[in-house]
């Protein structure tokens, strides 16, 4: 038997896992990344805390493991899309890391949807320009920072920086690039003139050369098996935008499914052999799979609004559930579901982190009276992040039959109570993936190809993904959730006027 390596890394840790050739979960080591805020809307990380941080989670997941360090055959990474890491000429970084919630570069966003730059990106990426994407990222760079980009080599994703620093060797891949807007989707290439667009030609020759997913790009270095404790030499493959691996670590790899993944992000997708360009969907890019494209709807509006309820409204009760030796998770849970969804109109927006549905929405809750407390609270919570899955998923279903169930991951998908809520919604089964590191389990999968142990994606999903268990949908509550989503509609529309007056 031969062990692979996943490297994540998300919004707020970073984990390794290893597992065997069978996709078991041996271990896994998590490890918290501090996020700084020097102002308003700005989320960055120290790279060099960030790099030390994945090479503390890998060592303590070997360690954990009990196995033979030279037993593991390959590693790979998942990451958070968006976002920017850069490296200077002097092979350090040039500027902090931008985290994916950024939101910085609203205006030019704006910027570029008023002076037609919008319609002739989409003509070549097919998607969407958002905020916290490289381009706009840069661009606010450009002009308020200029140094930086002078000094800049290399332009990487995150995953891309982590490679970077286990190898020696700059590669950039494909699955978070095309959904970075740096891709022109019909010649699945950089394109000078998309660059140009944004007024970021001088960038172009910082684009480091692009691999697929399973692509060998370097070996593990003797300095950074020094670090880690993976052996020298090892291959390492591409690894792939973390949407991409949840994805294929569900088992997406044809036309049929559809997956979702309730985590910090709202991750709804599905894959086909063409990009949908009928501007419908805010996001096409390059699957891992070579010849299908990943359709997608996210936005930063999922579970990452229940952690802000614990931490500010729920301490108390998670030091109690601590300390009898319980989660405090149980109690969230046993909260909603003692609530009927007909019994409670509180309306939550999970726009704390960013919205789907105006770059200044703010979270918020609609419908207090003095008669709510917290129990009321929580179950909003559950259901507003719910509604905002539930808006992409419409919209993705403009464009393909109804999957006869979609695949859930990330953190809700632990929940018993939420999952219900989440069928009751939607009125599809939901099928539950297997409860370990979905992320680092896709970059595995890459490995073990790179590493000759799987031939293909395929292959590597027969014997690696397992369905735990199938919720079904209660047809009694369609038309219950049907109203409370309308309801959360007219909310959003009705303070559709009101956001810009909050900008900080």
């Amino acid at each position: 038997m031969r062990y692979l390596v996943g490297i994540d890394n998300g919004g707020t840790f970073s984990k390794a896992a290893v597992f065997d050739e069978d996709g078991k979960q041996i271990s896994v080591a998590s490890v918290p990344t501090v996020t700084l805020t020097p102002k308003s809307g700005y989320t960055e990380r120290d790279m060099n805390e960030l790099w030390e941080v994945n090479a503390q989670a890998v060592r303590e997941a070997v360690r954990k493991s009990g196995i033979d360090p030279n037993e593991i055959a390959g590693v790979s990474f998942s990451g958070h899309g968006k976002g920017l890491y850069m490296v200077g000429y002097d092979g350090k970084p040039s500027y902090n890391g931008i985290i994916s919630t950024d939101a910085r570069a609203w205006e030019y966003v704006e910027k570029w949807a008023q002076d037609g730059t919008k319609e002739k990106v989409y003509e070549k990426t097919f998607q969407d320009i958002l905020a916290c994407q490289p381009v706009s990222i840069l661009a606010w760079l450009r002009d308020n920072d200029p140094e930086v980009l002078k000094r800049t080599q290399y332009i990487f994703a995150v995953k891309d920086y982590i490679r970077f620093m286990l190898t020696g060797e700059a590669y950039a891949e494909y699955t978070d690039f095309s959904g970075a807007n740096f891709v022109n989707l019909t010649t699945k290439s950089y394109d000078r003139e998309l660059m140009e667009l944004f007024g970021l030609g001088e960038v172009y020759d910082k684009l480091p050369p692009l691999k697929y997913s399973s692509d060998i790009c370097g070996y593990v270095t003797e300095e950074a098996a020094e670090k880690t404790t993976l052996p020298a030499g090892i291959p390492v493959a591409a690894g792939m935008f973390d949407v991409n691996a949840c994805g294929i670590a569900s088992g997406l790899s044809d036309e049929n499914e559809m997956c979702m993944i309730a985590g910090t992000w709202s991750i709804n997708e599905f894959i086909r052999k063409t990009p949908v360009t009928n501007g419908t969907v805010a996001l096409n890019s390059m699957f891992c799979i070579p010849g299908y494209f990943l359709v997608e709807e996210s936005s930063p509006t999922s579970a990452g609004n229940m952690e802000w309820f614990i931490r500010n409204l729920m301490s108390y009760e998670k030091a109690e559930a601590k300390a009898a030796g319980g989660s405090v998770y149980d109690i969230t849970n046993k909260w909603v579901e003692e609530i009927e969804p007909q019994d409670s109109d509180i309306i939550f927006l999970p726009f704390l982190n960013g919205s789907n549905e105006d770059a200044l929405a703010k979270g918020t809750f609609v419908g207090l009276t003095a008669f709510h407390n917290k129990h009321h609270m929580l179950r909003a919570v559950y259901e507003g992040i719910v509604f905002s899955h539930y808006t992409h998923v419409r919209k993705l279903l403009k464009n393909r039959e109804i999957p006869s169930s979609v695949r859930l991951s990330g953190g809700a998908a632990n929940s018993d109570v939420w999952v219900q809520i989440f069928a009751d919604v939607l009125q599809i089964p939901i099928d539950v993936i297997e409860d370990k590191e979905l992320g680092a389990q896709g970059a595995a999968m890459a490995a073990g190809i790179a590493a000759g142990i799987y031939p293909d994606y395929t292959s590597a999903i027969q014997r690696t993904v397992t369905i735990t268990k199938t919720v079904q949908p209660r047809k009694e509550y369609a038309e219950i959730y049907q109203e409370k989503y309308q309801r959360y509609r007219a909310v959003i529309d009705g303070l559709s006027s009101a956001w810009k007056y909050f900008k900080n």
